[in-house]
């Protein structure tokens, strides 16, 4: 997997800059990373950053966690985690699907990614599953996922990335959309008091007894 370089800097005031640092017994660093570069780092998953403006040099972090705001999608804080070369890592690597499925298939997928462990310089960017042409009642396993050479899953080899279902018919669909709760349909508004044979008595006082 490449490299990505980001430039670090001190954090003096909490609250601005968007990183810490940490891992093999060290102390934790907090940093200040360039939003933009940052942000483009991290459309790779599991992107290697090597930051560099250390104490003691540069140094090679995975992300670890990312909080974004809500809205604008803005990174707002990320933990990064120090690695080695060689250094075995446990991560979660997207399931990209190709292709589509036979024709009055569905395609449900049950899984977006699964755990695996490799070195932290040999991480998959993503492992891709080819539907084309899957028929209703195929299905693909964990352990049916073809590994690099030095990948190990840590997902159960047993669970259920994909299977494709029978696609419901037109009539299916019109008659789930035009079921109405029966409760619903029992569901009465009582009548207001003008609705009711006699006018409604103002607040506060009592109403005559009709004639």
């Amino acid at each position: 997997m490449p490299e990505v370089r980001i430039a670090a800097e001190p954090r003096t005031e909490f609250g601005k800059g968007p990183a810490i640092i940490y891992g093999h017994g060290t102390d934790t660093r907090h940093v200040t990373l360039p939003a933009h570069q940052l942000m483009m780092a991290l459309k790779t998953s599991n992107v290697l950053i090597r930051i560099d403006g250390l104490p003691g040099g540069n140094q090679l972090v995975l992300p670890k966690a990312v909080q974004r705001h809500p809205i604008r999608g803005a990174v707002e804080h990320i933990d990064l985690i120090m690695v080695r070369r060689g250094e075995k890592v446990t991560v979660d690597v997207p399931v990209q699907v190709i292709g589509e499925v036979f024709s009055g298939g569905l395609l449900d997928q049950q899984l977006v990614q699964v755990a695996v462990e490799a070195e932290a310089t040999n991480i998959p960017g993503a492992f891709e599953v080819d539907v084309e042409g899957m028929e209703i009642g195929a299905a693909v396993y964990a352990g049916e996922l073809t590994l690099p050479a030095g990948v190990t899953l840590v997902t159960d080899p047993e669970a259920l990335v994909l299977h494709v279902l029978a696609a419901p018919t037109a009539e299916q669909l019109e008659a789930e959309l035009g079921e109405v709760p029966a409760a619903e349909e029992a569901e009465e508004v009582p009548p207001a008091p003008e609705e009711a044979g006699a006018p409604a008595a103002p607040e506060g006082q009592a109403q005559e007894p009709a004639e």
